[in-house]
């Protein structure tokens, strides 16, 4: 095997739990990337108009972040946060199969609330866990995480492919004229911007003839195994209430691996365990509490504010690439036909994906650090030759691909970096899941203003201003990883974080 025994020992202990929230990152991926290709037939079902159906985006992606800022909530005990991510991935097949269901667009967009704030937790309790269980050990599996939730992301588009309607579902007398449109329609569809549709005629009232209702009900039962696996896994812990069994508090790292130590270090792991007893992974409110101010250095606060900003820029630059690529690639001066121009953004989340699938075994030899150095330059480089080279239809393929790459790895490297830097004892998953949602709702409303007034061109501008600011604070977040406070010699020889005692210790933690 490419890693080590130690590694695969630990792998085996926490088999089913790590294998759980990977299936759950996969609900996840499956939820957030149906409702763009659904979106006009969504439009017919509730018999609404475009700049109505597309504020639908913002009520999933708002209540995403506000899920995301909520799920540290459930970080105490164990059994809270594997029954919070059992009603979440619950909710998410409860919602496919309702979804049908809905016939009025305010019905919709609060059924879809509903999945995003449950989308919002399991991101923030499924990353919060992993580094949990494995802490220096958890790039490669934060990595195979986030490559589940692209699996899902490119899965769930193909399921709902045949049953879109080819031509327009609302039948009237204006259908012909408007069902030449449908397609170029489809591929504009840009979450969170729902002004930009505004000049589309579409029939509103008559005969809705649509199907896909059936590829909803499909992904909800293709979902329905991961909550079975979160019972199961509830069922194994002796969490299920019928067991009468209550849970202890999640340990923190110092606590088990002090736990496992011989007894006559048992002095020196009680002065280790007080000062971090109230250790972190706090949901975001209760890390802007005053008390967790007390004796924090600058450089506690300049990690988590920087991180946060290089995910902001990074996740920014996902969401605003995937959803104008295409309308950029179809107006002057590449002029590219509709068609060809629809593959751009499968390509773009195609490659993320294969980044994320390729950065599992990387991970494992490389530090979070470096990949993160690697994936900041090369989004800059990479933007940097799109603007180059922006008569190129070729290059424009090629640069597409290359920043899926660049981008795939960046979040689950930075969260690995962060929490490493302040030994898994702040608010870092938190703060960086929540800083990385409002990233991507922000830059993409932002670049949608700016392409609106100033052109086209002003698309890859901005993604060339966000590479820029991405490695600036990258930068600064590097500086403030030198500056940060080492652990003492003493701390050191007791503390968890050294690979000898992780081995011994890397336990499922209850």
């Amino acid at each position: 095997m490419w890693w080590d025994e130690r590694v695969s020992a630990r792998f085996r202990r926490n088999l089913q739990p790590t294998l759980t929230y990977w299936s759950v990152f996969f609900s996840f991926g499956l939820c957030i990337a149906f409702l763009g290709p659904t979106l006009l037939d969504l439009r017919c079902q509730t018999q609404s108009s475009l700049s109505q159906i597309t504020w639908v985006f913002f009520s999933q992606q708002f209540c995403l972040l506000l899920g995301s800022c909520l799920g540290g909530v459930f970080k105490r005990t164990l059994s809270q946060s594997l029954f919070a991510l059992f009603a979440s991935s619950l909710a998410i097949s409860l919602v496919f199969a309702i979804i049908p269901l809905c016939h009025n667009v305010v019905v919709l967009a609060v059924v879809m609330a509903v999945a995003g704030l449950a989308m919002g937790c399991i991101d923030t309790i499924s990353n919060m866990q992993l580094v949990k269980i494995y802490q220096k050990d958890s790039a490669i599996f934060l990595q195979a995480l986030h490559f589940f939730v692209g699996f899902g992301a490119l899965l769930s588009p193909l399921i709902a492919d045949p049953f879109l309607s080819d031509t327009n579902c609302i039948l009237s007398n204006s259908t012909a004229n408007a069902s030449s449109n449908l397609p170029h329609i489809r591929k504009s569809l840009v979450p969170h911007h729902p002004g930009n549709l505004s000049h589309y005629d579409l029939p509103m009232k008559g005969m809705v003839v649509t199907r896909v209702s059936y590829a909803f009900w499909i992904m909800a039962l293709i979902n329905l195994p991961v909550p079975i696996a979160v019972f199961f896994l509830l069922y194994k812990e002796r969490m299920v209430p019928c067991f009468n069994s209550s849970s202890r508090p999640l340990l923190s790292a110092d606590e088990l691996a002090m736990e496992t130590r011989p007894t006559e270090k048992d002095d020196l792991s009680a002065a280790v365990q007080r000062p971090h007893a109230a250790g972190g992974h706090d949901d975001l409110f209760s890390c802007c509490q005053s008390k967790n101010f007390r004796g924090a250095s600058y450089t506690y606060f300049a990690v988590h504010i920087t991180g946060a900003l290089v995910l902001f820029m990074t996740d920014g630059i996902v969401g605003e690439y995937s959803g104008f690529i295409y309308s950029y690639a179809v107006e002057e001066p590449l002029s590219v036909v509709h068609k060809v121009a629809g593959y751009l953004p499968s390509l773009f989340w195609g490659f993320i994906t294969l980044g994320r699938l390729i950065s599992i075994p990387v991970s494992y030899r490389m530090k979070p650090a470096t990949m993160v150095f690697i994936n900041v330059v090369g989004v800059l480089i990479t933007f940097l030759l799109l603007l180059i080279f922006s008569y190129s239809v070729v290059f424009l393929f090629v640069g597409t691909a290359s920043l899926g790459l660049f981008l795939s790895s960046t979040f689950p490297s930075m969260l690995a970096y962060t929490e490493d830097i302040l030994q898994y004892k702040g608010c870092a998953t938190t703060v960086l899941v929540t800083g990385a949602g409002i990233g991507e709702m922000v830059l993409q409303l932002l670049v949608g203003s700016i392409i609106h007034d100033q052109g086209s061109y002003s698309f890859l501008v901005c993604g060339m201003i966000f590479g820029g600011l991405a490695f600036t604070f990258y930068a600064f977040l590097l500086f403030f990883h030198r500056m940060y406070p080492k652990p003492s010699s003493d701390m050191d020889d007791a503390s968890p974080n050294k690979p000898a005692v992780m081995d011994d210790t890397g336990q499922y933690q209850r």
